[in-house]
């Protein structure tokens, strides 16, 4: 009875610490499976339709989209550009342009991150050294977790050895099946 009292314990307290974490980390999870279909970590504040020349595709370089960056009034940071689909993206730290390059014709957006979920996030994408060896104790606290709540029912029909087993195949077939069919 004591090694059961301590099973549900670490279980409980582990849990009960981890709690704001796991529920962050599942929420800003969901968002990021949906993230090619829209932002939720920006919102817009502001469209503006642009036309510009454009040089030739190989012309397009990351000196050309900070300048024409500046050019169209954008002082904050660059992230990144390309072009895909016939299409110049550039993205900055608080605007997104992109311009069909025959055309020269797009659109500057402007938007500011949305509280809470943009911070929740980017815990998500972070790769801080301090971050990343919380994460992994948070992952092995995790395992903790799991492995105490297989052994906290000792006795009756729902045991892991009854029924608790079946679930946990499932809960491990079910990811794989679908890695399998998306590869």
């Amino acid at each position: 009875m004591k090694q059961q009292k301590l099973v549900r314990d670490i279980h409980r307290d582990f849990g009960y610490f981890y709690v704001g974490l796991i529920i962050s980390f599942a929420f800003s999870g969901i968002l990021m499976n949906h993230r090619e279909h829209w932002h939720p970590e920006k919102y817009t504040i502001e469209t503006k339709n642009i036309k510009v020349q454009l040089p030739e595709e190989s012309q397009i370089t990351e000196e050309f989209a900070e300048n024409l960056g500046k050019q169209l009034g954008i002082d904050d940071k660059m992230r990144r550009h390309n072009i895909k689909k016939g299409t110049f993206k550039i993205s900055f730290e608080k605007h997104d342009v992109e311009i069909d390059m025959k055309t020269g014709k797009g659109e500057i957006v402007a938007f500011n991150k949305t509280p809470i979920i943009s911070q929740t996030m980017k815990l998500h994408k972070t790769t801080s050294n301090w971050w990343i060896y919380y994460s992994d104790i948070f992952g092995i606290s995790l395992i903790l977790i799991a492995i105490t709540g297989t052994l906290m029912v000792t006795h009756g029909k729902n045991t892991f050895k009854r029924r608790g087993w079946k679930l946990a195949v499932a809960g491990i077939i079910f990811p794989i099946l679908v890695l399998i069919i998306l590869s």
